[in-house]
């Protein structure tokens, strides 16, 4: 079931987020996490954003952030927005990232969102056929500037 996440799921998100190919080099399970943790409370602070966990017998599984964010565009409408979708590698293929997005769906509309957004990593190929399948169309080019 999908639930909001608790200061507990911190070191079980930030390993779940690690264990990626593109993510494993900039996530750190082995310092301080101190970081992690003031993420969690800015997360939990904001009432337009929430961190979520996918619990499987009070182990978190999967996770996800959803935002909302208020616009201009679409005669004012609210955006939902949705980073950090991971699923434990052991669980994968169990519809586990489905039902996670269909929750999200769901909490956007009664947000009265106009649509739900995500970014992936271009070289997620398996990624974006996931998100294809479930109704996601690539409309945009998204750009990042690191800084």
């Amino acid at each position: 079931m999908l639930r909001e996440a608790v200061q507990g799921d911190i070191k079980r998100i930030v390993e779940m987020l690690a264990d990626d190919a593109l993510a494993s080099g900039r996530e750190n399970l082995k310092g301080d996490m101190k970081a992690y943790h003031a993420a969690f409370d800015a997360i939990a602070a904001d009432p337009n954003n929430t961190l979520y966990v996918w619990d499987e017998d009070g182990v978190a599984m999967g996770c996800l952030q959803l935002t909302f964010l208020p616009g201009m565009s679409y005669q004012g409408s609210w955006l939902a927005q949705v980073e950090g979708v991971r699923v434990d590698r052991s669980m994968r293929g169990e519809g586990i990232g489905e039902e996670m997005m269909k929750a999200v769906v769901a909490k956007a509309r009664e947000h009265g969102c106009k649509y739900l957004q995500l970014m992936t990593n271009k070289r997620r190929g398996d990624a974006q056929r996931f998100y294809e399948r479930l109704g996601f169309e690539m409309s945009h080019e998204g750009m990042k500037l690191a800084l």
